[in-house]
């Protein structure tokens, strides 16, 4: 099985925070759109004639398309692509635009789930991020998106924004629950080069919440959220038993998956490849059937090294037995040897040979999966 990831870079504004690809010349949504349906048709070898399993329309702003564009994607991937075992399709969705009037409108497409960039309800907050709803219009979006029939829905939250309050963020959490959406994905703000963010941090304009607070948010959250019937199945992403997400799920368990759109990235295995980070550029190669992409060639030290930061990640965590069989006993080995410390501290656990974080461990695990890597 495998999943099918399309991004859609147009945006009616820019979020100061943000370091995705995106533009706002809504005015080549249309061309881009045929650029896009013309590289799913040139790319229909990539994942071997694999069943798609799940299909993702993320962004940039998915939300800002008409039904004909989201139609045009979803009879092109028809085509092309064996989607007789597709079990979930997600769009991503800004909580202005999905009004009454467009949530009938997504009902007569495949999409079965909703992700919703809500960030924070806190309103002076989201000004200062330049997002363009409110905290009744995010609220109202998902009460309308439950009465059209959605029966999955996500929500983004982000946390250790700058001068955020424990209770504010305390806040955030309670009216997410409140909510009663199937996922909730939280995020750490990340001060990214080359956003607005970053500029105004470092021009003294903002600044950043210290380590002891980011810890004490992440906490606050893993504790909630569990509390109230959340599955934390990874380091950022909490679901109601049975909802976990699909597609995401994928990248973290190795399962192959085709990136179209600018910035897009792909994964079928043996290669990684991802498309020109520029609209422009995209459409002029796609039109002279040309794919303007990197490819990497990935030996078995960066397939082990890729398997210890995906796996790591999830609460299934790394199985031992499939690391043996599929990179050898020397790496089998060298795991073994520098996992004995971080089990030895609790940090990690070996239970039924699979290596977990543990509770303790997710909160340092960047440090832990960095001292598994292998380095030549």
């Amino acid at each position: 099985m495998a999943g099918i990831y399309i991004h859609i870079p147009f945006c009616k504004t820019r979020c100061i925070y943000c370091d995705f690809y995106s533009t706002t010349e809504s005015q080549l949504t249309s061309p881009y759109i045929n650029a896009l349906c013309k590289e799913l048709e040139l790319r229909k070898d990539y994942l071997g004639n694999e069943p798609i399993e799940t299909i993702y329309l993320g962004g940039g702003t998915p939300s800002q398309l008409s039904h004909a564009e989201l139609e045009k994607i979803f009879n092109t991937i028809k085509k092309y692509y064996d989607i007789s075992n597709v079990q979930e399709i997600t769009m991503e969705g800004n909580p202005d635009d999905l009004t009454p009037n467009y949530l009938s409108m997504l009902r007569t497409l495949p999409i079965n789930r909703l992700s919703i960039g809500i960030q924070t309800f806190q309103n002076s907050m989201l000004k200062k991020l330049n997002r363009r709803h409110t905290s009744d219009q995010a609220i109202q979006a998902v009460k309308d998106a439950r009465e059209h029939g959605f029966k999955n829905i996500s929500i983004d939250l982000m946390y250790g924004l700058p001068y955020e309050t424990m209770s504010e963020w305390e806040n955030d959490i309670q009216r997410a629950i409140d909510l009663n959406v199937e996922h909730i994905s939280a995020y750490h703000l990340i001060y990214e080069k080359g956003t607005l963010l970053y500029k105004k941090l470092i021009e003294g304009f903002i600044q950043e919440v210290d380590e002891d607070f980011s810890l004490q948010s992440f906490t606050k959250l893993i504790n909630i959220l569990t509390k109230n019937g959340f599955i934390h199945y990874e380091i950022s992403n909490f679901a109601k038993p049975g909802k976990i997400a699909q597609h995401n799920t994928s990248y973290w368990t190795g399962k192959k998956y085709l990136g179209c759109g600018p910035s897009a990235h792909s994964y079928n295995g043996l290669t990684r490849a991802w498309n020109v980070s520029s609209l422009h550029q995209y459409m002029i190669q796609i039109k002279a059937n040309n794919l303007n992409q990197e490819v990497e060639n990935l030996d078995i030290t960066t397939q082990y090294n890729d398997y210890i930061i995906t796996s790591l990640r999830t609460m299934w965590g790394l199985s031992l037995e499939t690391l043996q069989t599929k990179f050898g006993e020397t790496y089998y080995n060298y795991i073994l040897k520098l996992a004995k410390k971080h089990i030895n501290s609790g940090n990690l656990e070996l239970k039924n040979n699979n290596l977990k974080l543990t509770k303790k461990g997710v909160f340092i695990s960047d440090g832990i999966m960095s001292d598994l890597l292998f380095i030549e």
